[in-house]
């Protein structure tokens, strides 16, 4: 018992896969940035915690 999906289904389909594949590599970097930005501002994470990168910049405290 097989049945075929009407095509109205499946070009519907496609554009909704079209619309998703279409997003660019930059964008998704962008915003998987500023979701990493805001899961590590978060005080309450559970589970490891990434490491945090020291700054270029030198210590302003540690001149003194």
């Amino acid at each position: 018992m097989t049945s075929k999906n009407p095509p109205n289904e499946f070009d519907a389909f496609t554009r909704v896969v079209d619309k998703v594949l279409s997003v660019p590599k930059t964008e998704i970097l962008r915003r998987e940035a500023e979701y990493k930005k805001r899961a590590d501002a978060n005080p309450r994470k559970r589970g490891p915690k990434r490491k945090v990168t020291p700054s270029a910049s030198p210590d302003p405290v540690a001149d003194d």
